[in-house]
């Protein structure tokens, strides 16, 4: 019995010792773990441990002003540095596919808007971003442009492109010519430009999508905005619709407003038209501005956001979201990635983010400094339509897009008809719906 008892004490004291060792061990490891946190400025407990980021993104050109964005993340997070990489938009597209399918890449990506966002996502290779702070307050439209199939949300929507009409004030004043308002205004300062012998319009062809992206700007009075995208997506219109032809048509019609031989120049050719004076507008994207803020400070420059197609009437600005940025699944700093995702969806980064860049943001609720800036936000409030054919034809492959404006090309060479041009491209869209 005596035996019996003394084992039982032995075995009693072991089992004590063994659990005063762990509670020590794990006292020791919460007061670790405490001595490696620290409380920022918002009041979140970050780990000490610095960690980097990796960020991917296309636009080379802003570096400047992304270096001015993650300072400031970064000190608001002192344990987190972002190390920027941009590559050229160009081969962006097929580096982004190497690195996520090798799995290799970044911890942050920009994503293509729309379609491209959505195959990224598709292939599982994002984390939803729901219950991000700040995401809830971006326009659901604008959200549209980073979801995957599934709904869900993986990318927070960055700039937000207008499609404009830049113009030459000095030429405009100097031909005593009034700013258009309407498609018919449009005209009529077009033919007398074109009789004072300066170009109308600096337009290039050699790349397709600056043709589709022309028609972007020039077509919602043509089909009457929104109310004709509406019936395409509800399946009451397709594009052999009447008010869409007349879209086309006035692309034909914009041909004798273009330099010679427009076809064979590329987009920067057509920037050198404008920066030296030989046209008097410019059509493309809002983003534009930038450039010309950097290559001719000193141009008097005036915008067009819209045409109307009467006087008084109603002029929607053609919109569309330019990329976001998401968090790669694999990245092993996810907390800190989805940090910076908050990072990108506070109006202090939107602010930021128009005030550096002098471009549109997706952040409600900011005031561009730039007056241009200033002037196609107030005309996007007042009424705005999507870039139909970027937003709602981005299926296939080709997608619609892309074969309305090759044929566009085809058109401008004399090799179809404006209504052959129409043909083809709801051919496509038949086929990307099946």
């Amino acid at each position: 019995m005596k035996k019996h008892f003394s084992l039982l004490l032995i075995c009693f004291l072991s089992v004590s010792i063994f659990l005063m060792g762990c509670a020590t061990v794990n006292v020791n490891n919460q007061e670790n773990t405490s001595n490696n946190n620290q409380t920022n400025d918002q009041g979140n407990v970050e780990s000490e441990e610095q960690v980097e980021l990796v960020m991917y993104s296309w636009r080379a050109e802003d570096r400047e002003a992304y270096e001015v964005f993650i300072e400031k993340f970064e000190s608001i997070h002192p344990n987190i540095r972002v190390k920027f990489e941009p590559f050229q938009s160009t081969e962006y597209n097929t580096i982004l596919n190497n690195a996520l399918v090798s799995g290799t890449g970044p911890d942050i990506v920009q994503l293509r808007p729309y379609q491209g966002a959505a195959s990224v996502a598709d292939s599982d290779y994002l984390v939803p971003l729901e219950g991000v702070p700040g995401l809830d307050e971006i326009n659901e439209d604008f959200l549209d442009a980073a979801k995957g199939s599934d709904g869900k949300v993986y990318g927070v929507p960055l700039a937000l492109n207008a499609g404009v009409i830049f113009f030459n004030k000095d030429i405009f004043e100097e031909h005593h010519l009034e700013v258009p308002e309407t498609w018919g205004e449009f005209l009529e300062v077009s033919d007398k430009l074109n009789a004072a012998g300066v170009v109308p319009i600096a337009q290039s062809g050699r790349a397709a999508y600056v043709l589709s992206l022309v028609h972007g700007v020039i077509a919602p009075p043509a089909y009457n905005g929104n109310e004709f995208v509406e019936e395409i997506l509800a399946g009451s219109a397709d594009l052999k619709d009447a008010r869409f032809v007349e879209s086309v048509n006035r692309m034909k019609q914009l041909e004798q407003y273009f330099p010679k031989d427009f076809i064979a120049l590329d987009d920067q050719d057509a920037q050198r038209m404008f920066y030296s004076e030989q046209a008097a507008m410019y059509i493309n994207g809002s983003y534009r501005l930038e450039t010309f803020e950097s290559n001719i400070p000193d141009m008097n420059l005036g915008v067009i956001p819209s045409l109307a197609e009467e006087k008084g009437g109603n002029a929607p600005v053609t919109t569309w979201v330019d990329g976001s940025y998401g968090v790669v699944k694999n990245t092993k700093h996810q907390e800190e990635a989805l940090l910076f995702m908050e990072f990108l969806a506070s109006q202090e980064f939107g602010q930021l983010f128009a005030d550096e860049l002098n471009r549109l943001g997706a952040i409600n609720g900011v005031n561009p400094s730039h007056p241009i800036v200033n002037e196609i936000a107030a005309a996007v409030e007042k009424e705005s339509t999507p870039y139909l054919l970027l937003v709602h034809f981005g299926d296939g492959s080709p997608t619609t897009k892309t074969v309305f404006e090759d044929h566009l090309q085809g058109m401008y060479l004399g090799e179809l008809s404006p209504q052959e041009v129409i043909e083809e491209a709801q051919k496509n869209a038949d086929r990307a719906s099946e």
